[in-house]
Order: structure tokens, then sequence, then C-alpha cells
């Protein structure tokens, strides 16, 4: 049995987001291919991964939406210029970008006047250097320690690989971002990123190109269960009830995440050790 579906897209709902985009597109792919223990594509899809057939479907939704129906100030935290649509939010679009035709998803965005594609990895997508977007996609490489890397998102490239790729993306043309993301409290999590934000410091050439996101973490109940059954690890540090608290999602789902007495500290925290080593770093949005 193929993990991977073929599927023609039926709805093209665009949604708000405000954070790492203005907008969401409609789903290129559904569910991911890795096995991430964190990973919220995997709540309603545990295996596989849907493709979209119909991808010129999508990107016509795109295109009306940006000239009709978006409504958005520029400049804004999301783009100095260009309305910024996440086109993998249920997905890895990188990791899984052959089975795209993606050149082609690129060259929209690429010569779109008013439109930006934004894309969060785990990976490292080589292939994608031989495209230059002339920066309008943006990566968004995700970051966190790598001990915890190693065990909540299993076989996904090293930390240090992706720090190392930001300058080599940056010169092909891409846009490029870092994502800490999820961000997770353990005993002495502050001393592991201390180091992630010296290897930034260390690596980072471009410095004054490279902004961040930082969203701690927030769990779902439907996927502890699940990772406990299947014995995926990592629920010691993503299930901590006693400093969590539920928080039912906008789609009904019953989530934790930090307690709101206690996440304020631990943002501060995160900002002010950032800040301490990377102030070129600039966080776009934390929460």
């Amino acid at each position: 049995m193929s993990l991977v579906d073929k599927v023609t897209r039926k709805t093209f709902t665009i949604r708000e987001s405000g954070r790492s985009s203005d907008y969401i597109t409609p789903s290129f792919g559904y569910g991911c291919l890795l096995k991430c223990s964190y990973c919220y594509m995997k709540r309603h899809k545990p295996e596989g991964l849907s493709v979209a057939k119909n991808f010129g479907d999508i990107l016509t939704s795109i295109n009306n939406h940006a000239y009709f129906y978006a409504d958005v100030e520029k400049p804004n935290q999301t783009d100095e210029q260009y309305i910024t649509y996440d086109l993998a939010c249920n997905e890895d679009f990188a990791l899984h970008s052959k089975y795209y035709p993606w050149e082609k998803i690129f060259e929209f965005f690429k010569n779109h006047p008013i439109a930006k594609a934004t894309l969060a990895t785990k990976i490292i997508p080589v292939n994608f250097l031989s495209y230059n977007p002339d920066y309008k996609v943006r990566i968004r490489f995700s970051l966190m320690p790598q001990k915890i890397s190693s065990i909540l998102e299993p076989n996904t490239s090293l930390i240090i690989d992706r720090i190392k790729a930001i300058d080599a993306f940056i010169e092909a043309g891409y846009d490029i971002h870092v994502n800490y993301s999820p961000v997770v409290v353990y005993d002495n999590w502050q001393k592991d990123y201390e180091e992630l934000f010296h290897m930034m410091n260390d690596y980072v050439e471009y410095k004054d190109m490279v902004k961040a996101e930082v969203i701690f973490l927030t769990h779902n109940e439907q996927k502890h269960y699940y990772n406990l059954e299947h014995n995926i690890p990592g629920e010691d540090l993503l299930w901590t009830p006693e400093i969590q608290e539920k928080k039912i999602s906008s789609y009904g789902g019953s989530n934790v995440r930090y307690r709101y007495d206690l996440k304020a500290g631990y943002i501060r925290e995160f900002k002010e050790l950032h800040n301490s080593i990377v102030p070129w770093n600039t966080i776009r949005y934390i929460f």
C-alpha cells in the first residue's frame, strides 16, 4: 500500500494566519512522511501523505485571493512588501517536493507582483538550490537543541547542518528565516539553547537577513496517547502535566500548553538569552 496518495483538492479555503505568514494556502499536501513525535500534522492523518494533483487550481485560488480578497497593510511583521502565503502548513513541502512540480509553484510566486511564498522545513532541500526564486520564496529552517531533536524528530537533518545551510540558500536567492519551534521546556533547557544561539552566531554570515519566529510547545492529547501506544519516544519531554494546562484548539482538539503563569517567564528567559548572543536575529513574534 502506497504511503502517498494523489488526490484532487476540492476545497480552496485560504485562512488568515498573521504569524508565520499573512495567509495559509489550500493544502498542496496533507500529512507527513517523517515521524516527529510532536507533529500536529499527524493528529488527523497518522500515516502517509495526500498530494494534490490539481496544483494549478490552488495557484489560481491564491492569485484571486491576493488581488481581490487579501486585506493586509504593508509593511508588517510577516514581510515588508509582499502578501505572504504559507504553502506548507499541513506538511513539510521541502521534504515532499519530489511529488510536486515545485519549480512551477516557485515560478508562480517569483513572478507574482504581490504574493510571496513561505514554508518551514526540518530538512535541507538541496534540490532547491538549482532554482533562484529571487527572494520571493522564504524557507524557515526549524531549529531546536540537537539533544532533543535526535529524540523528537528522528531522520531529519542535523541542526548544525541546517544552520550551515542558511548562507548557501541566501546566496541561491531564497529569503531565509529560522523557526525555533517547538521550544520544549525541560531541566537546563536554557543551557542547550545558549549553545544553539552560539552556533547561529558562529556560522551565519548574512546576519542582517535572517529573522526568527519562536513557538513554544503545544501538545495534543490524542497524539500523546497515539505516541504511547506506538512506542514513539519523547513523551517524557512533551507531556509534563505539572507545568502544562489544557487548551481547546480552534478546531476542537484537546491540547496542552505551558501554564500561562509559567510561560511568561519562559518567554522572558528565551528572549533575554537569545538577544544576549544573537541580537541580530530579530524575533518577529514569540508565543
